[in-house]
């Protein structure tokens, strides 16, 4: 029972700083979305090429979430100057990002110059799902390789995103993977959520994604 009480004593504390955050974008105007994933499934590589189509027209920060080392913070920063990293292995190793990491983590920014924060959590599909942390959209990566069946196996990760990504599409023909088996498994678990296939290597379906995001900042 006590375990109990302090796991939902910590979610509690978590979504509280949660709406802090959201009423803190909210009041500057800006759009959050948080990009969560398994580990691979292409969250980075997709915000370098995100983060280039949108530079001059969308002011966008970054929060990036790993356990350790800032190489994807540094894969970013020719695309973004506004990156900032945050590594949980300081808080112990978290499998995920929570509300009070945001939290500080915006006042390294100038809110007023930003119109799209997007954060990419750590890479994991289970932990993320559960915490809050201030955003208006959950984005999920679903990869290609990783099989027609994580949507079943993962139901809350995808219950929870608005829009879910298929990424590497590039590599349909060297698997032997059934689409219309994994939008089944998807409208299982999600019917309502935006599905946009993608490649980042040959570009697939990524004008649909800015354009997505660009509607979600109209004043740019």
């Amino acid at each position: 029972m006590s375990e109990i009480e302090i796991a939902r004593d910590v979610m509690e504390e978590n979504d509280l700083i949660a709406k802090e955050v959201n009423d803190i974008l909210n009041e500057k105007n800006i759009y959050c979305i948080n990009i969560i994933s398994s580990p691979g499934a292409g969250k980075t590589t997709l915000l370098e090429k995100t983060l280039a189509r949108l530079k001059g027209s969308t002011a966008c920060a970054v929060i990036e979430g790993d356990i350790s080392t800032p190489i994807d913070r540094d894969r970013l920063l020719p695309h973004c100057e506004s990156v900032y990293q945050i590594n949980t292995d300081t808080f112990g190793g978290d499998c995920h990002l929570s509300a009070f990491m945001i939290k500080d983590a915006l006042a390294e920014f100038d809110l007023d110059k930003i119109k799209l924060l997007i954060i990419e959590n750590v890479g994991n599909l289970i932990c993320p799902a559960d915490f809050e942390i201030g955003e208006h959209s959950k984005i999920l990566l679903y990869s290609l390789t990783e099989g027609e069946d994580k949507p079943l196996k993962y139901p809350v990760s995808f219950n929870v995103a608005d829009v879910i990504l298929v990424t590497k599409m590039d590599l349909m023909p060297h698997l032997e993977v059934d689409i219309s088996k994994i939008k089944e498994n998807i409208a299982k678990v999600n019917a309502g959520a935006r599905v946009i296939f993608v490649s980042s290597k040959t570009g697939e379906g990524l004008d649909e994604w800015i354009d997505y995001l660009k509607s979600l900042t109209p004043r740019g």
